[in-house]
């Protein structure tokens, strides 16, 4: 309880909180819309925004979240305009992305002392002004999804369906499509490029196990997330493990055990 005076510690624990909630609603959209690859793909393509800001002497975090957010345009792009399919799309973004951030890393004179943080990690060092800004973009993914509730879910369940039915899909793909990339830009400072993925894939998978709504799956998303996160930072401080690993450990941990539970609960 010791660790709860120093400020970095509180300002981890406030984090994990904020962006599990999140990635809890943002990973229930991928999911409902099968799209589990795009946060691999966009993550991977933000390693290109990271090492041309490391070359350039620009903030990293802004040029991956410009990547970000040009890939998964990119990727909603080429699937509508061109009828490509998405995960074609999404493997486009995601092997030019890491193309062009290992060529920049490698140009950049001497040694990037952050890069481990991004591709694996590092809560502990979230300051108060991240905090504010994971508070923000929260505040205003959860209005956006109080405005367009239904509408989203629709588009999410069915394109086509909402197209024929009027509703404005290139809209609420498109913001949905930023509200990502946003989201996975910011997450990178939690997990690390390496395991973001599974920050949007397995709270929701363990929670659809038992539920079958969307509200009732961003709920449990959020709630297991909350779990994970705060479980895996309190026991990275007993070993010299990375917070990320034990995190992404305790969420494959409540996938199997729901997995192992789900048959005895039916009987």
């Amino acid at each position: 309880m010791e660790l709860l005076d120093y400020t970095f510690f509180r300002n981890a624990i406030a984090a994990v909180i904020i962006l599990s909630i999140s990635s809890a609603i943002i990973g229930t959209y991928i999911i409902t819309r099968r799209l589990v690859a795009i946060s691999g793909g966009i993550t991977h393509a933000c390693f290109g925004g990271l090492g041309l800001g490391y070359f350039l002497g620009l903030n990293p975090v802004l040029t991956a979240a410009l990547f970000a957010v040009g890939s998964s345009l990119g990727v909603e792009w080429m699937s509508e305009r061109h009828r490509m399919r998405e995960d074609s799309a999404i493997a486009v973004v995601w092997s030019i992305g890491m193309a062009i951030g290992v060529i920049f890393v490698f140009l950049t004179p001497g040694y990037v002392p952050e890069l481990n943080s991004f591709l694996f990690g590092n809560i502990l060092t979230i300051t108060s002004g991240d905090l504010v800004t994971f508070t923000l973009y929260t505040i205003v993914l959860i209005a956006f999804f109080s405005l367009y509730y239904k509408k989203i879910v629709i588009c999410a369940f069915d394109r086509d369906f909402a197209a024929v039915s009027g509703l404005p899909v290139k809209f609420i793909n498109y913001t949905m499509t930023v509200l990502v990339a946003v989201c996975i830009v910011l997450t990178i400072r939690l997990v690390g490029i390496m395991l973001l993925m599974s920050m949007f894939s397995l709270p929701q998978m363990t929670a659809e196990i038992y539920c079958h709504r969307f509200k009732s799956l961003v709920w449990s998303s959020v709630a297991l997330s909350i779990i994970a996160c705060l479980g895996g930072l309190m026991l990275s401080t007993l070993g010299d493990v990375p917070c990320s690993a034990i995190i992404v450990a305790l969420m494959a941990a409540m996938f199997v055990i729901g997995r192992l539970t789900r048959p005895l609960i039916k009987k």
